[in-house]
């Protein structure tokens, strides 16, 4: 990876995420749960125009919302926001035990068999809840993931966010130019890997994912997890983790494989598995939507959209 020099602000930010972790490590389970609601207003006020886009998403998945509902709502998005960052800090302090406490799954069969067939394994996310912490408990189960993350502009705080999830015991591959053959080579080794599936990123300015409805409205959407599953026969499996308000509490989903079968063209058998893949995806947010971490613009009347660069985001 070819490094810039960090500037004032960048190393300014390495250090802020450095001193939120350490709290986050050194904080007993309730008062790092209790924080996380406390630092969500201020982290409101702060991000004052992601809050809009965030009330426009919402809306986007129960148009009635409005007035004190929505607001609160809003609100919720960013607890769930600042929760998912101190319980990522803590996660690789934690024992398997305390993992295994405070977490549900529904549907691990579909992993296990997909495990079994021996074609590898996409598991397809989108950004809500806590993720990492069910893929923590599939390492703890002897499974192991395979993550596959958005590259970050400030490559000190992308060289830290990668160390910190290969002590939890992920392997990493970064989004970049190589990232497709890696992906393909787990795959091809039988691994589970994880794609965040709910959002195209811009990249070189422009958007290279499929065009789906996604909450009654067109947009794109990444075409890797359709994409790998055709190629390596790998079976497609959509998955979300929510919160629960027990502490340390995460409820993980997991939904049947999507049927993944050649029919026609690729680009034809892509643009319609990942519009099925979409469909699942909605069912997933729509059973807590003030979880969803969907700050960004994301469609095309989105104000933005048309500008948007790669962002940090969870």
């Amino acid at each position: 990876m070819n490094s810039k020099p960090a500037s004032n602000q960048d190393a300014f930010t390495v250090a802020g995420y450095r001193a939120a972790s350490l709290f986050a490590k050194l904080t007993p389970g309730p008062i790092a749960h209790a924080s996380a609601f406390a630092l969500s207003g201020p982290l409101a006020i702060a991000m004052r125009p992601k809050r809009q886009m965030v009330e426009r998403h919402l809306r986007r998945i129960n148009p009635g919302l409005s007035g004190f509902a929505l607001r609160q709502a809003t609100q919720e998005a960013f607890q769930s926001y600042a929760r998912y960052y101190l319980e990522t800090f803590r996660l690789s302090t934690l024992s398997r035990r305390q993992i295994d406490d405070g977490f549900q799954i529904e549907g691990f069969e579909h992993i296990e068999r997909a495990v079994a067939a021996g074609k590898g394994t996409v598991l397809a996310l989108p950004h809500l809840g806590g993720w990492e912490w069910s893929g923590r408990w599939l390492v703890d189960q002897g499974f192991g993931l395979t993550a596959v993350v958005e590259k970050l502009a400030n490559d000190d705080l992308f060289e830290w966010f990668l160390e910190m999830r290969t002590r939890v015991g992920f392997d990493i591959i970064p989004l970049d130019d190589g990232a497709g053959l890696k992906v393909n080579e787990a795959l091809r080794g039988n691994k589970i890997v994880s794609l965040l599936c709910d959002r195209d990123i811009v990249r070189d300015g422009e958007r290279a994912g499929v065009q789906v409805e996604f909450f009654g409205e067109q947009t794109t959407v990444p075409a890797g997890p359709a994409f790998f599953a055709l190629r390596t026969g790998a079976a497609l499996i959509p998955l979300a983790t929510y919160f629960t308000k027990r502490v340390d509490g995460h409820s993980t989903v997991v939904r049947p494989p999507i049927p993944v079968s050649r029919q026609g063209s690729l680009r034809e058998d892509v643009a319609r598995i990942t519009q099925l893949l979409t469909t699942e995806i909605e069912i997933l947010i729509r059973r807590a939507p003030e979880q969803w971490h969907l700050f960004q613009p994301n469609w095309p009347s989105d104000p933005g959209y048309q500008g948007m660069n790669t962002s940090f985001n969870v």
